[in-house]
């Protein structure tokens, strides 16, 4: 309970839900309380159930059935029942005991009847249960050695059609379809428990299929259906554990597993069961494993189970070769492999893929970032500072963008060649800002970067001559103020104009700040009585704008 706060409820639901769960303080009803978790009622638009987990090391949750809290946010109705908790903080440890006494006086109830009672109190209940009676059809189907019958019960489970409408489950009605798939996974882990683990074997493959089909036609955005996808897969195993099937047809099963249709919802791992295949199991899965692979070097499936079974039996050389049959034209591919052969301890190898990924790479333009960073650093971990010159030259050259100037500039610097290598590429930056064909602009990235050199006087020039963004107008503005006051001034006034004609409190922010700045340079060059005249001639022109006036006020203007 100490986790349990309002400021917990409030980080949780948002301001808004917090604010509104307090309307509903009255609606909560029927609290139950356990070791470490709260029910109730809560009544909204509907009723609704809301559960409030209390323990954990997460710290407080909830869930509620409302259409909100269905999509995973702490809703007003489970504020609404977190204040009711902290209101009666008190009394919780009085009402979780009376919940104990009342589920042992239950059981000592149930342990009291007869057989025959009992068998009339569950058959109410299955009468009334629709979700009961099917489990325990479950069970007695299991239990009878109805494979036939259990098969059915499962299609029926797994069958979106009661959900459905117009042949898709909608959102709100996926947790529910989830639910009732969950029971199938339930029955089957029963059938391995209760000794026919061959038969949940069988069952299980059944499902993952039928599952898979259902999975097209549901919105799963909550992740419910993957859940049980999961939970298939871990009775599959189990019932695998159970059985020790014939190793050879295992392997072939997992095989056509991964590469089929179906692993996306189960994501079985093959080397899960490396104990149960044994010797032969794992000849027959690594052989069709390569053969898939030969057959189609590009697929996703094929080059991860090989991935997968090379890594696990060590074999490096084999990972390298998956990836090496497809390699991508930007050079990404090289990087794998480079960090690959740099766990193995192959450090010269790693570096001669990374270069070919440089040197292979169809378009200069597009190699991949993260390839040129790693060459760049082993080089200078080999003191190669040269080559990682040439490296960080080309790739602005390619690509000229302010960070690939900022990444030229630090190489440079480290091989102490810096002015020479900046002559050269503000010389390409200056070409293209002259350049204007075909709507290339490239004034504002010769500014940026004269501006990143801390060249103000410079990115000024190239400004003035080529053109910049108000952005950059501004932080040139402030940058050369008390040296340029005059021209600063001329920027600020023409950034502030059309402020003047735009309303908002966040425009108004801006058209002071830079009646400020402008007050500065009116100081610098001795002409505070003009800067007077222009406040005045503002006020009148601007005297409907209250919130404008005010904060001109506070900044006494």
């Amino acid at each position: 309970m100490g986790s349990l706060t309002e400021a917990t409820l409030k980080a949780l639901a948002g301001a808004r839900s917090f604010e509104r769960g307090r309307g509903y303080l009255d609606a909560v009803s029927g609290v139950e309380v356990g070791d470490d978790w709260v029910t109730a009622t809560v009544h909204g638009t509907e009723r609704y159930a809301v559960e409030l987990t209390l323990g954990g090391s997460a710290g407080p949750n909830g869930e509620c059935d409302c259409p909100y809290g269905l999509e995973g946010n702490f809703c007003k109705h489970l504020v609404a029942l977190g204040l009711t908790v902290l209101a009666q903080r008190e009394s919780l440890p009085r009402q979780r005991k009376a919940a104990r006494d009342r589920a042992e006086d239950l059981d000592a109830w149930l342990s009291g009847l007869s057989k025959d009672q009992l068998l009339v109190l569950v058959r109410e209940q299955i009468t009334e249960d629709r979700q009961l009676r099917r489990r325990l059809e479950l069970r007695a189907a299991s239990a009878g050695g109805d494979l036939a019958g259990v098969r059915a019960r499962i299609r029926e489970l797994l069958d979106i059609g009661p959900f459905a409408q117009y042949g898709y489950v909608e959102y709100a009605d996926a947790r529910a379809y989830a639910d009732q798939a969950g029971q199938a996974v339930s029955a089957i882990g029963a059938l391995t428990g209760s000794g026919r683990a061959a038969d949940a074997i069988t069952l299980t493959r059944e499902a993952v299929r039928l599952l898979a089909e259902a999975v097209e036609s549901v919105d799963d955005s909550g992740g419910w259906l993957g859940q049980v996808g999961a939970d298939l897969a871990d009775a599959h195993l189990q019932a695998c554990r159970a059985a020790r099937p014939d190793p050879e047809e295992l392997a072939r099963w997992l095989v056509g597993h991964v590469l089929g249709d179906f692993d996306d919802l189960t994501d079985i791992d093959p080397l899960d069961y490396e104990d149960m295949l044994g010797e032969p199991g794992m000849t027959v899965l690594q052989r069709l494993a390569v053969e898939a692979w030969r057959g189609n070097r590009t697929g996703w499936a094929e080059k991860y189970l090989m991935e997968r079974l090379a890594k696990a039996g060590g074999d490096i050389d084999a990972v390298i070769a998956v990836h090496a049959a497809d390699l991508a034209d930007n050079g990404h591919t090289h990087l794998v492999i480079a960090h690959e052969l740099d766990s193995a301890g192959r450090p010269d190898e790693a570096l001669r893929w990374a270069e070919r990924g440089v040197a292979e790479a169809r378009d200069s333009s597009t190699v991949d970032s993260a390839l040129v960073d790693y060459l760049c650093e082993r080089y200078a971990r080999a003191d190669r500072l040269p080559d990682a010159v040439d490296l960080r030259r080309d790739q602005f050259r390619a690509r000229r963008t302010l960070p690939a100037y900022q990444q030229l500039r630090a190489a440079a610097r480290a091989a102490d060649c810096w002015p020479a290598e900046r002559e050269g590429a503000l010389a390409l930056l200056r070409t293209d800002a002259g350049r204007r064909e075909r709507g290339w602009y490239g004034g504002p990235l010769l500014v940026d970067a004269l501006l990143d050199d801390k060249d103000v006087d410079a990115a000024w020039q190239a400004a003035t001559e080529n053109g910049a963004h108000d952005r950059q107008w501004l932080t040139l503005a402030d940058l050369a103020r008390a040296v340029r006051p005059a021209d600063a001034l001329g920027v600020y006034l023409r950034l502030a104009e059309p402020l003047t004609k735009q309303t908002g409190n966040a425009v108004y922010q801006q058209l002071v700040s830079l009646l400020l700045s402008i007050r500065d340079c009116h100081r610098s060059l001795g002409t505070p009585d003009e800067f007077a005249e222009h406040v005045t001639t503002l006020r009148t022109a601007q005297k409907r704008k209250r919130n404008l006036l005010r904060l001109m006020e506070e900044h006494g203007l």
